[in-house]
């Protein structure tokens, strides 16, 4: 079994509504590469990665002569030959690395009629609870979906609550002045007394915002403050003063940080991302490190569709250690490129997929659709808000919107995939 082709294909995926964060927003859409690996007897295997278009797909052509030949059952060598340390330092190839790892993977699993899971040592549970995301959120084409007000913020997350039954929630913040968002995080709370809450602002904050927040919320039912500031001595400043729990997604993305945080911590909780890190078995040999020195871990979510997402549920049913729910941008999607539409929440969780390989199959005239309306609307930029063009999130930063006096953007948008999906203009 070799490898004989690699292809990629980029997605527009329309949100409900356009998502905010610290650095601007999404708008709209997720932009997405779905990544397909062929073998010489016949298997396809399927992988993701974030962002697309022209740089992208010619990113993972130009990396075909390495893998042509390769036997996708040999995943130690894979990552030396796509991103070996030294020839690609210029090259930051590990989202790549990471779509080829999950499609081998789903190829290694179909040869062998076993899911993923398996591959990767067997499953501990059967399902992967996950955590509610809240976004602000500005409205979208029709006038729906804002989340600016707390009252706004609350109803939204319980209309999560009751489709999905998320019993944790994550308030993606960065967004508005620190104090406003305390409002909004300590509304959430006095709105669910018996679900859990973490608060990520994306390193937004200053080391002295950071403290007046993590010391307002210290007595609330917290998984952990989320990247309050940047870089490992910010964050480690910070944890020498609160009692919270410091994770992190953003400043310890490989082994080499996990080591320096573990020698002078930092940080308490490692987030782990698949893409990211570099693909599956990645992020398990750093589970594994932190197992050893007893840190607890998470997993991460970059806006995944259908494909990464099976990533994240196979991930989190091999590790002993998962100690919280997972984060998902998942349910904010109007639908997906698999085969029967998007994967469901029950009670808060999702089930782990035990069909063969990564156990999710494409629908081609979803991937043709979203395809088309990724040439039809393009990119865009992801550290942009639209509606603050000027906005760079700096520190210490004087330019904190008003929440109550917002200029509101019109972003265009295209509908979702139906069963007689509607014709896209070229």
């Amino acid at each position: 079994m070799k490898i004989c082709d690699i292809r990629a294909t980029t997605v527009s995926m329309p949100l409900e509504a356009p998502l905010r964060h610290s650095n601007g927003a999404h708008w709209g859409r997720f932009v997405r590469t779905i990544v397909e690996v062929e073998t010489d007897d016949g298997y396809v295997g399927l992988g993701e990665m974030g962002g697309g278009g022209e740089s992208a797909e010619l990113g993972i052509r130009a990396l075909k002569p390495y893998v042509l030949g390769h036997d996708p059952r040999d995943l130690e060598a894979l990552p030396l030959k796509l991103a070996n340390p030294t020839a690609s330092l210029y090259n930051n190839r590990m989202q790549m690395v990471a779509a080829i790892e999950f499609a081998c993977l789903d190829i290694v699993g179909q040869h062998w009629s076993c899911p993923v899971y398996q591959i990767l040592g067997g499953k501990l549970r059967d399902r992967i609870p996950f955590a509610s995301y809240l976004f602000y959120r500005y409205p979208n084409a029709a006038g729906e979906g804002e989340v600016r007000t707390v009252e706004q913020l609350v109803e939204h997350a319980s209309a999560l609550k009751t489709a999905h039954g998320f019993q944790t929630h994550k308030l993606k913040g960065g967004v508005f002045p620190p104090r406003y968002e305390l409002e909004s995080y300590r509304a959430l709370v006095e709105a669910f007394p018996n679900d859990q809450f973490r608060w990520d602002p994306n390193a937004a904050w200053s080391v002295a915002d950071s403290l007046e927040m993590a010391h307002a919320i210290a007595g609330l039912p917290n998984d952990y403050l989320e990247d309050p500031t940047w870089g490992l001595n910010g964050m480690r400043q910070v944890r020498e003063k609160t009692p919270l729990l410091l994770a992190t997604n953003t400043v310890i993305v490989n082994r080499e940080h996990l080591v320096a945080n573990l020698r002078d911590p930092a940080v308490d909780v490692i987030l782990l991302d698949t893409t990211f890190w570099g693909g599956i078995r990645a992020c398990l040999k750093a589970a594994t490190i932190c197992e050893a020195f007893q840190v607890p871990i998470g997993v991460h979510s970059s806006g995944e569709l259908g494909i990464q997402l099976a990533t994240m549920l196979h991930l989190g049913a091999v590790l002993p250690n998962l100690t919280f729910a997972a984060d998902a941008h998942y349910h904010h999607l109007q639908d997906d490129v698999l085969a029967g539409g998007k994967l469901q929440y029950e009670a808060g969780s999702m089930a782990v997929p035990d069909g063969p390989g990564l156990g999710v199959t494409l629908d081609r005239d979803r991937l043709k659709y979203y395809a088309e309306c990724y040439r039809t609307l393009g990119g865009y930029p992801y550290d942009r808000d639209p509606g603050r063009p000027a906005w760079y999130p700096l520190l210490p930063n004087l330019n904190w919107a008003n929440p109550t006096n917002e200029a509101v953007p019109v972003i265009p948008s295209l509908p979702a995939w139906t069963a007689e999906p509607e014709e896209v203009e070229s």
